[in-house]
């Protein structure tokens, strides 16, 4: 079946692409407005695109047009956010936080969640998260009239004591990390508890493999 989205409604586009591109990591932004007051909330429009230097990127959409949510505005603003990770242990309070509450409303207060000082940044991270992600603004994308690619270097990241394997080789525990990750529809989750060993294949190996698979 072919859809070619010119000839597509931009709902059902969308549909399109949240239904195939799976599971989707999850990034539980919090930012800092000017006026001191905290925004979080999780977007699965995410990836790490880079490591040197260290790039995330984050899809923002609004509630229509010229409007990215608090969290974009915060972020240009500011210049600053941080990306906090989300483990199955948080998966129900973080979708508190994916409430459509009102700007002067604390989504982590309403959560039951915490906030704990970040390094370099000023927006505070979410406490509980296992996972979190300094990041300062590079810059931001325009796609829409109501939707933004958000690039941020990671200037630190915190990773909670118990998930770190050898601190000096950065050896961390991703299993036990436990981390859900977004799937299709208006509320489908997934786990990453079952996972698969397969090692990449060393170029000089691969006439021996392919011989032997014929």
């Amino acid at each position: 079946m072919l859809f070619e989205f010119d000839k597509t409604p931009n709902e059902n586009i969308y549909k399109l692409l949240v239904s195939t591109v799976v599971p989707r990591p999850i990034a539980w932004v919090t930012t800092q407005d000017i006026d001191g007051s905290v925004n979080a909330a999780p977007f699965s429009f995410f990836n790490a695109v880079s490591g040197n230097p260290p790039v995330v990127a984050i899809g923002i959409g609004g509630r229509g047009p010229g409007d990215v949510k608090d969290t974009g505005g915060n972020i240009r603003r500011t210049g600053e956010f941080v990306v906090n990770l989300v483990n199955n242990a948080l998966a129900e309070q973080m979708n508190i936080t994916a409430i459509d509450f009102d700007k002067q409303v604390n989504e982590l207060a309403e959560a039951g969640l915490h906030t704990a000082a970040s390094s370099r940044v000023k927006p505070p991270r979410i406490a509980e998260s296992p996972v979190s992600f300094e990041c300062e603004r590079l810059v931001i994308v325009e796609v829409g009239v109501d939707r933004a690619v958000v690039l941020g270097k990671v200037v630190a990241i915190h990773v909670a004591d118990e998930y770190v394997l050898d601190k000096d080789r950065c050896y961390i525990d991703t299993p036990k990390l436990d981390l859900v990750g977004r799937m299709h529809g208006r509320g489908w989750y997934a786990r990453t508890t079952d996972r698969f060993d397969m090692p990449r294949i060393d170029v000089a190996d691969w006439p021996l493999r392919a011989k032997a698979a014929e």
